[in-house]
């Protein structure tokens, strides 16, 4: 099955925090996504054309329906956080690459808004497995669903919950082990990981985060410089939305 766009219906939505909002979506592409995917979603304004990347965080059991949870970025997101159960919007997807499934003991790492799409890797993962996330203070999104799927350890950049400092600082405090590395977040997070799975001669596979036009790799809009030449456009970059958002850490220069 390839990347399917259509007419979804939203089965609910629900305020998780400041500017975080969660959406239930009835749809057939919840049979074919995986842990790390993504699906675009188009607004139902004529003045915002481009649609908006979103992580696939969670699909439910009977595969009829998948979670996205997001943040308040802009108009389009702001449009989104406005719709209602029942009401209708047009998505595409499952795309980009996920993550692979192995079953060596792992860390599962997200920081921010990349903190989604660790629950369906954690729901997927048939391994001991620890979840690090981070938030910036107490207002926190989604820990209580990890808890169902593993250890959770928790870093606040304030220090209102867990270890003060990011996830590498919460890693090192709480003694956490494993053999493989699974992130998403902002680039400084995935440089601290990058430069810690190097240190531990551990393997680390990171999801990029990344504005896009197309989503589905024709634009270039949305490249990331990597160590080897790309086949698309022929330099050291790879395209985050086809080629990625997953990749090993060590392919990618940050």
């Amino acid at each position: 099955m390839g990347k399917i766009k259509e007419t979804a219906i939203i089965l609910s939505q629900e305020k998780l925090s400041e500017g975080i909002y969660s959406m239930w979506i009835n749809t057939t592409i919840a049979k074919e996504a995986k842990p790390g995917q993504f699906i675009s979603v188009y607004t139902n304004s004529d003045a915002r054309l481009l649609p908006r990347p979103i992580s696939i965080c969670e699909v439910n059991e009977q595969k009829s329906a998948l979670r996205i949870v997001y943040r308040i970025a802009g108009k389009g997101t702001k449009e989104f956080s406005s719709y209602r159960g029942g009401e209708s919007l047009s998505i595409l997807g499952p795309l980009g690459n996920g993550f692979p499934l192995k079953t060596e003991k792992a860390i599962l790492i997200g920081g921010g808004i990349g903190i989604p799409p660790m629950l369906q890797l954690a729901k997927e993962l048939e391994c001991e497995k620890t979840i690090v996330v981070g938030y910036r203070n107490a207002d926190m999104f989604l820990e209580k669903d990890l808890e169902c799927y593993g250890k959770v350890v928790i870093a606040t950049e304030d220090g209102s919950v867990g270890t003060k400092g990011n996830v590498i600082d919460a890693i090192k405090e709480q003694g956490v082990e494993g053999s493989i590395i699974y992130s998403c977040g902002p680039i400084p997070m995935l440089k601290g990981v990058k430069a810690y799975a190097k240190e531990n001669g551990i393997t680390a596979y990171i999801s990029m985060e990344e504005k896009m036009a197309c989503g589905v790799g024709a634009c270039l809009g949305c490249v990331c410089k990597s160590k080897d030449i790309d086949d698309h456009s022929k330099v050291n970059n790879k395209r985050v939305c086809a080629d990625g958002p997953v990749f090993n850490a060590e392919d990618i220069d940050l």
